[in-house]
């Protein structure tokens, strides 16, 4: 088993490498800097904190979940490794391994605990299951609301909203609980547009792709208004008020435009769409940190516009 574990861990090694050559160096040069500062400010600020500390395991928890349903390679390990539960849990475990030094530097031995034991227990979660196709007409608001549709039932996105809903109201006097509650409901709908879909699926945009990026958008917008009130009322009715409250839900709702149109800039980059994903999150973690992080994420978000309808405009015909 030991030996099976290092080939694994080799392989997924190698397949990561070759998916960053994909990528390129230099967008890695410029992506990776900010996604690290992203995460070391995001977890120094948790970890320090004498109760945001526990958020810890549920965001390494979310991220490795909605990571693990989505692997396509699943189906192939169960029928060519008996123990490859086992070799995912490592894998996770590696994963996780910084967040919990970071939680151990602070003193908050229990919590970086628990976070090793939730990063294995995701090696034995089920992947999502495909149904099988029915025959029916077909549906303007199916073919349309593809991530309502898929994405929320694959990444279990009702769950998560009515965790973060309870964790929001049970918090609602600490204004910090209701906006974290916010930021990690952007996070779910993020990963829901994380993969790219068929190229299939992408016909209907090649005749006019401005207007059908503009109904993705509005769509993502209103899955995001619908599901995000709760939160932005519990946050308004606290201490933070109506104001604070609008910032908030107005930013959440540029985020998730923007990983909308970077699913789009780098189609069909899976691993690139990600990235760009990730530095947009990244940015906005970082918009207190200096007065350079606000031009920035609005430079990226008219850029990812241009880019976004410039890649689909390839594929155009008439």
């Amino acid at each position: 088993m030991q030996r099976g574990l290092s080939a694994y861990l080799r392989l997924r090694g190698r397949t990561l490498g070759r998916q960053v050559l994909e990528v390129g160096w230099w967008r890695l040069a410029l992506l990776l800097p900010l996604l690290l500062a992203a995460v070391a400010r995001a977890l120094t600020v948790l970890a320090s904190h004498a109760t945001a500390h526990w958020l810890v395991p549920l965001l390494v928890l979310l991220m490795l979940a909605g990571t693990h349903r989505r692997r396509p390679d699943v189906p192939f390990l169960a029928l060519s490794a008996p123990y490859f539960r086992g070799w995912l849990a490592v894998e996770y475990t590696l994963l996780a391994l910084p967040a919990a030094l970071v939680l151990l530097g602070f003193r908050q031995a229990g919590t970086a605990g628990l976070t090793l034991l939730v990063a294995a227990a995701v090696g034995w979660m089920p992947p999502a299951q495909a149904r099988a196709a029915r025959h029916r007409q077909p549906a303007v608001f199916r073919s349309e609301a593809l991530e309502l549709v898929g994405g929320f039932r694959q990444t279990g996105a009702w769950f998560w909203w009515l965790g973060l809903l309870g964790a929001a109201a049970w918090g609602q006097r600490y204004p910090v609980v209701p906006a974290l509650a916010i930021g990690g409901w952007v996070l779910v709908l993020a990963g829901c547009y994380g993969t790219p879909e068929p190229w299939p699926l992408l016909l209907p945009a090649l005749r006019g792709p401005a207007s059908w990026l503009g109904r993705r958008c509005a769509l993502a917008l209103a899955y995001y208004g619908l599901t995000a009130a709760p939160f932005v009322w519990l946050l308004g009715t606290g201490a933070t008020g109506s104001g604070g409250a609008a910032v908030a839900a107005l930013l959440g709702a540029v985020l998730v435009t923007m990983v909308v149109l970077a699913r789009y800039a780098f189609y069909p980059n899976a691993l690139l769409v990600r990235l760009t994903q990730g530095l947009v999150l990244a940015v906005a973690v970082l918009l207190t940190g200096h007065p350079v992080y606000p031009s920035l994420l609005l430079v990226a978000f008219f850029g990812l516009i241009w880019k976004s309808r410039r890649q689909l405009s390839r594929f155009r015909y008439d």
